[in-house]
């Protein structure tokens, strides 16, 4: 098995910026309508249409910043989050530059929510792997869903890196990515309320 590492610094942005049709942006949040972007690998479904979901604006972050409170004001805190701007090919960005890394301790990044969400959504670049998992306010696991082995950038695996990850249940209070001491990316980090 493969395993890429990550590295760091500021690299200009080589491609234009994406356009997406209706995509409101505003400090720190991005509210999108339904329909836009296709999952790649789903959880289990709750089976609701839901009209927007808030996808996290990570640009803002500085590099190596540790994030935690950063988005409470949106209704999440993190664990074991690093921002990270990667400059190793092995782990390209989805959108933009910054991505999110499970750090100090790798292989393992946390989210919860402080209202319960219905929806949660990743574009997840790993080493090995990986288990998305949700769960309730008691801690019982709500929806789970795996990236069955690495996706690489410029590797030969069958699944392309940024792979979209995504679980939906009634009540999700955490959600966490665990690669069992792999390392991974998470980029454009979404929700519905």
């Amino acid at each position: 098995m493969r395993q890429g590492s990550l590295q760091s610094q500021t690299i200009p942005m080589l491609e234009e910026p994406k356009f997406v049709p209706n995509k409101l942006t505003t400090q720190g949040v991005t509210v999108i309508s339904p329909g836009l972007g296709n999952t790649d690998i789903v959880g289990n479904s709750a089976g609701e249409d839901k009209t927007d979901c808030i996808c996290l604006n990570l640009e803002d972050l500085k590099c190596f910043e540790t994030v935690e409170g950063q988005y409470e004001n949106l209704g999440v805190i993190f664990e074991n989050c690093i921002a990270l701007q990667p400059s190793n090919p092995a782990f390209p960005a989805h959108s933009g530059l910054t991505v999110l890394m499970g750090g100090p301790k790798s292989g393992l990044l946390e989210a919860k929510f402080i209202r319960p969400v219905t929806q949660v959504s990743a574009y997840v670049t790993s080493s090995q792997r990986l288990i998305f998992s949700a769960y309730g306010k008691n801690k019982e696991l709500l929806a789970q869903t795996v990236l069955p082995g690495e996706n690489l950038g410029n590797s030969d695996s069958v699944i392309p890196p940024n792979t979209k990850l995504s679980l939906s249940a009634q009540d999700i209070h955490r959600v966490s990515f665990c690669a069992f001491d792999g390392q991974f990316t998470v980029d454009d980090f979404s929700f519905s309320l």
